[in-house]
């Protein structure tokens, strides 16, 4: 038995052809969608990046406890646990914050790893001169991860389509399956870094969207309101299309090597994101702004079982990326910790067994979000002030930063969780929280309003629902605090 998981970044669901796309190229996506099982209520847990991929690997929610950072102490991480069982997990990735302060003890957990240079901001080649550069749209040389794309991007020519990182990746993984194709129990988890922001793609896949635009550089949206003119939208939206095309064209290499090498009838292919992204939905661009709207909160993912063959099926069971670790760890005959809060699809995907009646998303500090399904109900703090809230860790790094000595001045040692295998973690006043506008409370139903355009409150709904987020968080062992914040006291 082997394992495939080919992850995007970024990837909102509503641009794909399987789930109702009419214009966008992608016609590998919808050859996946006839050889796997769809899944239409697949929830994003914690977001963004890094605190999606630690529910990857612990099969349990972060944002209840942390914000942004790396694998705790008392983690129970499935890569890990498939290595320590004999089963062989390789990483491909191409995808930088792995390697930052934030993301550094991730890829340590699996046999072996390459990790690809290049996307975005990734600190890999130096120029000490500042690199030349014409007009560009909400961007500029005083923002270093700008400055650092612009020198990269002097190394990935856009007619070389091979010198791009996902292509770089994908080469690597595709190595990985053919050289192992005949040995057993191993898993890989081949990860691209695309269609995430910037969207630069080589030229031939841009060529697929002709339009007219003569602006300025316009591929990597600002964070927040859209204030950019019509024409330059459109652009922007035809050069995510572009890098889109370019993630279908190597998912179909990676199917072609599937049917090549026969490898469908033994090897379970899972195809998934960490979460979407709003480009110019609800007037805003990109991911972190809250509320976390269905573009962003409701992504696409696709599962091949070789056990039960089912394909060209639609699924309507509410699962989520905690889910992932103890699918992958029953594949393999492995039991799931009793940590992980997660749940096995196996029945799922066979025959549509619900997993569970609700569940929540969110980032640390922001929105507790539920959804049954039908409904989602976005919570907001209690108080203005959206306290109290604290980081509780014992890893205290940012994204691309160490918690600051001010920081840790405030910290003190908590009590332990249930998951904390006995430990006391550090409890930090508020840093790394998402402190954004806009956490009014909002109830949206998806079968009247599946665009998300009429918030509206209803107390029977409402009091239902808290009732779930109650429940969820006493499984979670959720601070205290957090009760009071959300005014569940």
């Amino acid at each position: 038995m082997r394992a495939i998981m080919l992850m995007f970044d970024t990837l909102n669901r509503h641009w794909l052809p399987p789930y109702g796309c009419d214009w966008i190229k992608a016609p590998n996506f919808s050859r996946l969608a006839e050889r796997t099982v769809v899944f239409d209520h697949c929830y994003v847990g914690s977001m963004p990046c890094m605190p999606a991929r630690r529910e990857l690997q612990t099969g349990r929610y972060n944002f209840l406890h942390r914000s942004w950072g790396p694998i705790e102490p008392f983690d129970d991480s499935m890569p890990e646990l498939l290595r320590k069982q004999g089963v062989y997990t390789h990483l491909v990735t191409d995808h930088q914050h792995y390697w930052e302060d934030g993301g550094g003890t991730y890829h340590n957990r699996y046999s072996t790893y390459e990790l690809i240079r290049g996307q975005e901001g990734d600190l890999w080649k130096g120029h000490v001169r500042d690199p030349e550069h014409s007009s560009v749209i909400g961007k500029d040389l005083a923002s270093p991860l700008f400055r650092q794309d612009l020198i990269n991007r002097e190394y990935v020519n856009r007619d070389n389509e091979h010198l791009f990182p996902q292509a770089r990746t994908f080469a690597s993984g595709m190595e990985f399956i053919r050289r192992n194709a005949g040995e057993d129990r191993w898993f890989l988890q081949l990860e691209t870094f695309d269609p995430h922001e910037p969207f630069y793609a080589p030229q031939k896949y841009r060529d697929l969207y002709p339009h007219e635009y003569n602006g300025p550089q316009f591929d990597w949206p600002p964070y927040g309101p859209v204030n950019q003119s019509a024409e330059e939208i459109a652009h922007l939206r035809y050069e995510y299309a572009a890098l889109l095309s370019m993630c279908d064209a190597y998912l179909g290499k990676v199917m072609d090597l599937m049917d090549e090498l026969d490898l469908w009838k033994d090897t379970m292919l899972i195809v998934n994101t960490d979460h979407g992204f709003l480009l110019g939905e609800h007037d805003q661009w990109a991911k972190c702004v809250q509320p976390f709207y269905n573009e962003v909160a409701n992504p696409p993912l696709f599962i091949w079982d070789p056990r039960s063959r089912k394909k060209g099926e639609r699924r309507k069971s509410l699962v989520q990326m905690i889910d992932m670790a103890p699918t992958l760890l029953e594949f393999f005959g492995l039991d799931v910790p009793r940590d992980m809060t997660g749940v096995p699809l196996r029945e799922t995907i066979d025959k549509d067994q619900p997993v569970r009646d609700a569940a929540l998303f969110g980032i640390h500090g922001g929105h507790v979000n539920c959804t049954d399904g039908r409904y989602v109900y976005m919570l907001g703090p209690a108080e203005e002030s959206n306290e109290p809230l604290h980081n509780y860790t014992l890893m205290p790094t940012h994204m691309r930063s160490r918690f600051s000595v001010e920081e840790l001045s405030t910290a003190e040692l908590a009590e332990p969780f249930d998951f904390t295998k006995g430990l006391r973690t550090l409890k930090i006043a508020g840093s790394g929280a998402h402190r954004g506008s806009n956490l009014d409370t909002m109830l949206f139903d998806l079968e009247r309003d599946p665009a998300q355009r009429l918030p509206y409150r209803d107390e029977q709904i409402e009091l239902r629902i808290k009732k779930a987020i109650v429940h969820i968080m006493k499984r979670h062992d959720a601070p205290k605090e957090q009760y009071v914040r959300l005014g569940l006291e």
